[in-house]
């Protein structure tokens, strides 16, 4: 719980902190500094945490150890629900205690389409961008022995986020994350772009 919600809260807080610069006329943090939120963010949660659940702060990262059979069912189940609600709690605190100037425009940091941006390519574009992170999860921060120390596997996952988002961000706003797409659509309310 603690692991997604400060992903989340970081991640959509950062694009709502930008755009409350950009309405202030001050320098925005722009798509560089939102990918950095997101991943650093990430990052200090799987060095930090990652020990405890094994970094399943993601249910795309969740679901693939379930379908390799490296986690069970109910634990599958169980961990998906607590990452949403997680999400969810995130997201409203950020609704709770920023101005409605900064969070409204960009519905929380719900995903958006860029315009001209067909939810197929958007679709495409996500499910390669989670793909890149859920595979980096399996190469550093698995339950095996082989695994890269928490501080690397950190590292390379945080610059997964990172890279991600930069690419995605301003076609998709590169979730990569069913919750960190869902906690912002249920707290905005925006559910337009769900299905990506």
């Amino acid at each position: 719980f603690i692991g997604t919600f400060t992903i989340i809260f970081i991640a959509a807080g950062s694009i709502c902190a930008d755009q409350y610069l950009g309405v202030a006329n001050q320098t925005r943090i722009g798509p560089l500094g939102i990918a950095l939120a997101y991943g650093l963010a990430y990052a200090a949660m799987v060095i930090a945490i990652g020990h405890v659940s094994g970094g399943h702060f993601n249910p795309a990262v969740t679901i693939g150890f379930w379908v390799v059979k490296r986690l069970g069912t109910f634990q599958a189940i169980a961990y998906s629900i607590v990452q949403l609600l997680a999400a969810g709690v995130a997201a409203y605190l950020i609704r709770i205690i920023i101005p409605e100037t900064a969070w409204r425009p960009v519905a929380l940091g719900a995903p958006v389409l860029a315009q001209d941006f067909t939810r197929l390519h958007a679709m495409a574009l996500e499910a390669a961008l989670t793909f890149f992170v859920v595979f980096i999860v399996f190469a550093t921060a698995g339950d095996d022995a082989d695994g890269a120390p928490r501080h690397v596997a950190g590292l390379a996952v945080g610059l997964a986020i990172v890279m991600g988002a930069l690419f995605g961000g301003p076609f998709t706003g590169a979730a990569m994350n069913p919750a960190r797409a869902f906690g912002p659509a249920l707290a905005a309310p925006h559910w337009q772009n769900q299905g990506v």
